[in-house]
């Protein structure tokens, strides 16, 4: 018999102990007898302690696992896509200094100045990315009644608890409050090396209350969101008559045009409704073939123009997603862009007719792919269309600067030479060689010396008086022969040509601007509904039973577009002179008589010469709001630092984009 084992000594707590003292050489089997001798030497209340405080810690691991995904749901509500980067704010002072801002912006606290305030948080505010914030007037209900103090708090609360508020608290008067050191996202690595701007003293300026006429294009915005809301939420346009919709991308079209109008409008209500789409439902990973020129200058340049003007990233993310997007249209052997892309396949093409592009759609991008290469530090974007824009410098073909309309994708030449026009296919190179310029610093000489080689080009092959009002217009040029026609789309040019003048180009400039902004009125004011036509003729000869502006029946239609309320915005801003605001207020009463829907929206009418028969063609263009309506705001302001022409350029679809500061 073995003799029986010693008494265990007495212990007044649960206790196992393991044979960590033995050597390395003892086997595994060994050790097992050895623990297994241990636990039997416990006692069955002891046995069933360990058992329980086991199982009840696995529980609450357990517990506390599904507890703290649970809580991270809630509080970012973003997809695993949009969970890649989130750097966490250190602390909670910039949510207590934008609110206290907030209030004493409102009155609750005269003593707590932007300085004081930033003297006592200690933190940088700024307004968006270095030096490119606005603060939009006072926000309007949509009675035109403005909102108070308690509302604005409201907005900047539910701000906070949107997706990506945990890295840039923004504030609905633009005060946008960063991150400390070391937090910025990658893809705003760019802005990490600019300066901020000095925004504790602008942000003591006192924005300007909307005017009456302001208040105006307000409500004919949230009438034409009223029908794009209820009859085409998340659809590319509005078919105000039938009260259903058209697609033509299927990416929200109209919505992510009118973001940033939304926001320089005020109407924080709508745009949140906006941007909770763009964040839940707007996925460019779909089978769609895209054109190329319309969805940059209208998605891109729009969801980058919302970000400038918000500071939230999301439309950051969402713009360096679309860009990558496009990226395959720039894959020819002659590096100039096919026409069209599918931003899912990643498949180019030019269209089914022809390998040719047009010139102005592949030089009328320029502007926001190379503030998407500024923002996110990825070359690619700036490089591919800069070569573009240095390819077409260097060919030849041209006319004094004038460009011929198409070029062919494989041989990268120009296509159908000897017809030159300002109207479609050409209008916007013109445009974007003054904007890049601007854009850029004006250091581009290469650009500018191309604008105003155009210009000349323009007075000198383009440019007719018409009879018998001496009107200035500009036609176009066919293999020699002159066409009195001219586009709608041309009235473009005096608002381009007094941007120049701003930015010190000739001053004779202004005085062919302010002479076809008169031409481009009378377009509108000569018609029986006071609305343009979609192309003009003429008239040449001096007979008495002749108007200067005449109409063939297939150019009669209006599609609510921008271009002359662009240039009384400019010319007005440029000159000071309001009879272009009365001009403009002219045209906005037209467009509330003979093509707002009652039901919700604005259609395009088919007869601008028949105001007891308009037809509206059910159809309202994203740029209506995206750029008729927020030119028409402008035009109205009192206000001249709101999108100062010193800090923003404005892409051709109307979204302000910064103009880059010197390094």
């Amino acid at each position: 018999m073995y003799p029986p084992p010693p008494p265990a000594p007495h212990r007044d707590f649960i206790s196992v102990t393991l044979s960590l003292g033995e050597s390395y050489d003892n086997s595994k089997s060994r050790r097992r007898r050895s623990c297994w001798r241990k636990w039997k030497q416990l006692s069955r209340l002891q046995r069933n302690v360990i058992f329980f405080l086991s199982a009840f810690l696995i529980l609450c691991g357990f517990l506390s696992y599904v507890h703290m995904a649970d809580q991270w749901k809630a509080l970012s509500g973003r997809s695993l896509e949009d969970q890649k980067i989130i750097p966490e704010i250190p602390e909670l002072k910039p949510a207590k200094l934008l609110i206290l801002s907030a209030r004493q912006k409102a009155g609750d606290n005269p003593e707590d100045s932007p300085k004081i305030l930033l003297q006592k948080f200690g933190k940088h505010v700024r307004r968006g990315p270095p030096r490119l914030q606005i603060r939009p007037p006072n926000t309007v209900s949509k009675d035109g009644i403005q909102d108070d103090a308690k509302e604005q708090e409201a907005a900047l609360g539910d701000a906070h608890q949107e997706e990506d508020m945990q890295r840039t608290v923004i504030s609905w008067r633009g005060a946008v409050i960063e991150p400390e050191q070391g937090t910025e996202l990658p893809s705003r690595r760019a802005e990490a090396s600019t300066k901020p701007s000095l925004l504790a003293a602008k942000m003591q300026e006192k924005t300007v209350p909307p005017n009456e006429r302001q208040k105006a294009v307000i409500e004919a915005f949230l009438h034409a969101w009223k029908g794009y809301r209820k009859f085409a939420w998340g659809h590319d346009e509005l078919k105000p008559v039938s009260k259903s919709f058209n697609e033509w991308f299927g990416l929200g079209l109209t919505l992510i045009d009118a973001l940033d109008t939304m926001w320089i409008l005020g109407l924080k209500q709508e745009f949140q409704e906006a941007r909770t789409w763009v964040s839940q439902k707007l996925n460019f990973k779909k089978n769609v073939d895209v054109n190329l020129f319309e969805s940059t200058i209208r998605i891109l340049g729009g969801l980058l123009s919302t970000y400038h003007l918000s500071g939230d990233s999301l439309f950051l993310r969402k713009a360096e997603d679309f860009g990558n997007r496009l990226m395959p249209a720039f894959t020819t052997p002659s590096k100039i862009p096919y026409s069209d892309v599918n931003i899912g396949t990643g498949v180019a093409h030019p269209p089914q007719w022809t390998s040719d592009s047009t010139v102005a759609e592949v030089t009328s991008i320029q502007l926001e792919f190379r503030e998407l290469s500024r923002l996110t530090g990825v070359k690619k974007f700036q490089e591919a269309v800069e070569e573009v824009t240095k390819h077409i410098h260097s060919l030849s073909g041209k006319k004094d600067g004038l460009v011929p309309m198409f070029i062919n994708t494989h041989s990268g030449l120009f296509t159908h030479p000897g017809v030159f026009t300002l109207g479609a296919r050409a209008d916007s190179y013109y445009e974007y060689l003054l904007k890049q310029w601007i854009q850029g610093g004006k250091k581009e000489t290469q650009l500018v010396e191309d604008y105003l080689a155009a210009i000349e080009g323009i007075k000198t092959h383009l440019m007719r008086h018409s009879q018998p009002r001496k009107l200035t217009f500009m036609g176009e040029l066919a293999h020699g022969r002159f066409n009195a026609k001219m586009d709608h789309l041309v009235c473009f040019l005096p608002g381009t040509l007094a941007l120049g003048v701003h930015h010190g180009l000739p001053a004779n400039h202004m005085e062919l601007a302010q002479a076809l902004m008169e031409t481009c009125y009378q377009m509108n004011h000569q018609m029986e509904t006071g609305l343009s036509p979609e192309i003009a003729h003429f008239n040449l000869y001096p007979r008495a039973d002749r108007r200067d502006v005449e109409v063939k029946p297939a150019d009669r239609h209006n599609l609510l577009r921008p271009e002359t309320v662009e240039s009384l915005f400019y010319l007005y801003r440029v000159t000071g002179d309001h009879k272009y605001q009365d001009w403009g207020w002219e045209i906005l009463q037209n467009f509330n008589k003979y093509t707002r829907i009652p039901s919700g929206g604005y259609s395009s009418i088919n007869n601008v010469q028949d105001p007891q028969r308009p037809e509206p063609r059910d159809k309202m263009e994203s740029f209506f709001l995206g750029e008729t309506l927020k030119y028409f705001y402008l035009l109205f302001s009192d206000d001249p630092n709101l999108l100062s022409l010193d800090t923003y350029v404005f892409n051709t679809e109307a979204h302000p984009l910064p103009i880059w500061a010197p390094t």
